[in-house]
């Protein structure tokens, strides 16, 4: 069977669990070596386990991303190692508290901006250098419904994932005329661990697994895949364009 990331490195963070977990399996299958980050040594055994059930091969790298020099190190490791990088998945994300803005403190504000934003701005400026020499680079961000429509009560998590779409079509744009494609993808409320903190009452039977999920991140990570600064939308299966508010 013809494998269409074969041969090509695959970097998944947040790789313990979740989308990101179910991501790394599906990219394996299809064929690439993936680089596991998170924070969890177990799940990322776990993780690795799975993958070489299936034949594939992986490298696990306990990281908290808030360690900035980590995220350099990496980096370095993996230009050592393999010189290039194909493949960035930018999963990992933490929801932050549910509560009015004004019962917020600072430092958990900062501590979710410090997760869903600083730390991709680090990823991307550590990674862009190996994904630059891929023959076909591509960076994938995992964001949330929440950015768009400043959802109450979430609102650290919603400024973040604002922030960080803004930030990744801003390089979508510095990079629009090399190899590199940078997009994101809007899972939607997902079986996870996150979602069932966030709406404890909600029957995760009535909701899509990560696996499924995972499924459509895949061709956007392919050589295949030419399309860059867009936003897919799972819910709605629909590649969509970023326009200004009407």
């Amino acid at each position: 069977m013809i494998k269409p990331l074969a041969n090509r490195i695959a970097l998944v963070t947040g790789a313990s669990r979740g989308i990101g977990y179910a991501t790394a399996i599906a990219l394996a299958k299809a064929g690439a070596h993936i680089v596991a980050t998170a924070r969890t040594q177990g799940g990322l055994e776990e993780l690795d386990d799975e993958i070489r059930k299936d034949g594939g091969s992986a490298t696990l790298v306990p990281l908290n991303l808030t360690d900035s020099d980590g995220i350099a190190r990496l980096g370095a490791g993996l230009h050592e190692r393999y010189g290039k990088l194909d493949i960035l998945v930018g999963n990992a994300g933490v929801l932050g508290p549910s509560s009015p803005i004004g019962h917020i403190e600072l430092k958990t504000f900062n501590d979710v901006m410090a997760v869903n934003v600083s730390a991709n701005f680090q990823l991307i400026r550590c990674m862009e250098p190996l994904l630059r020499q891929s023959d076909a680079g591509r960076a994938v961000f995992i964001t949330s419904g929440a950015a768009n429509k400043a959802t109450a009560y979430v609102s650290p998590y919603a400024a973040s994932k604002a922030a960080l779409e803004t930030l990744a079509r801003a390089w979508a744009q510095e990079t629009a005329n090399t190899k590199l494609r940078v997009n994101l993808f809007n899972p939607g409320p997902v079986r996870t661990r996150m979602r069932a903190t966030l709406m404890p009452g909600e029957d995760p039977a009535t909701l899509d697994t990560p696996e499924q999920v995972a499924e459509f991140i895949v061709p956007l990570c392919t050589p295949d895949w030419t399309e860059t600064g867009k936003f897919y939308d799972y819910k709605t299966r629909t590649l969509m364009s970023f326009r200004a508010p009407a």
